[in-house]
């Protein structure tokens, strides 16, 4: 069995919601969440948040995970994560495979986690992706679309829907074609991860601000393996508010 680390980034600052990997779903901190989803499964020879922030370091410790602090500097959680595997491997620790675990995806499964690391058998990255059903999902910027090639490998991403169809009123694009949001869940095999870190900023990147475009400029693969349905992220207090809703309902059940 290969061995997989789990790493999950957790950034106090936000612009939108500041401390939210501290803040209470269900009356536990919603990176709690994360970690009892992730850490105990057969397929994880070990799981650390990565932080650059004492109070997150402190409560992930006090409910009994395991954190390290990284650079207040980073650019993106995947650096974040770089460091930390740089810092385990310092130590002697050797993994096959990274998984990238957003710290503000409380309802992440196991099941989830799961498919991510079976697709990336052959290839350098793994993601996910769901289907979009509606067309103010599909043409808002902020979700992120993709499209890939017939053997699952990621062609392109694009905060614009693609591709584009010509001669077709907009309002039955999601009619006549299958969309796909990009689910921001990664895994990086062998030494993959450090070598992401390295690779220098491509336009593509600058133009839409979405890392995973200067891996493809750089040349790495990505595999992308279709889910069901995305989990609810954490990204404002509006959605702490939809998520506690869920928790509430699914407990008078």
């Amino acid at each position: 069995m290969s061995k997989t680390l789990v790493i999950i980034p957790a950034r106090y600052e936000s612009t939108r919601f500041p401390g939210k990997p501290l803040a209470l779903l269900g009356g536990k901190p919603v990176i709690q969440w994360v970690w009892e989803a992730v850490s105990p499964m057969a397929e994880v020879a070990k799981a650390v948040v990565a932080t650059d922030d004492n109070r997150i370091l402190s409560a992930v410790e006090g409910f009994g995970g395991v954190a390290m602090m990284t650079s207040s500097t980073h650019r993106s959680g995947t650096d974040r994560c770089a460091e930390v595997l740089a810092a385990l491997e310092a130590r002697g620790e050797r993994y096959d495979a990274v998984v990238n675990v957003q710290g503000d995806e409380p309802f992440i499964t196991a099941d989830t986690v799961r498919t991510l690391i079976r697709a990336l058998d052959g290839s350098d990255i793994a993601t996910l992706c769901t289907p979009i059903h509606d067309s103010a999902e599909l043409f808002s910027p902020n979700n992120v679309k993709v499209v890939f090639a017939t053997d699952g490998r990621a062609l392109y991403f694009s905060r614009q829907p693609i591709p584009y169809q010509r001669g077709v009123a907009e309002a039955e694009w999601v009619a006549r074609h299958r969309y796909f949001k990009h689910i921001g869940i990664y895994g990086f095999a062998g030494d993959t991860l450090s070598r992401v870190a390295r690779s220098p900023q491509g336009e593509l990147e600058r133009c839409e601000s979405l890392e995973q475009l200067r891996w493809l400029e750089n040349g790495f693969s990505i595999a992308v393996s279709e889910v069901a349905e995305a989990s609810v992220g954490i990204d404002t207090p509006a959605d702490l508010e939809l998520a506690n809703n869920i928790i509430t309902k699914k407990e008078k059940k």
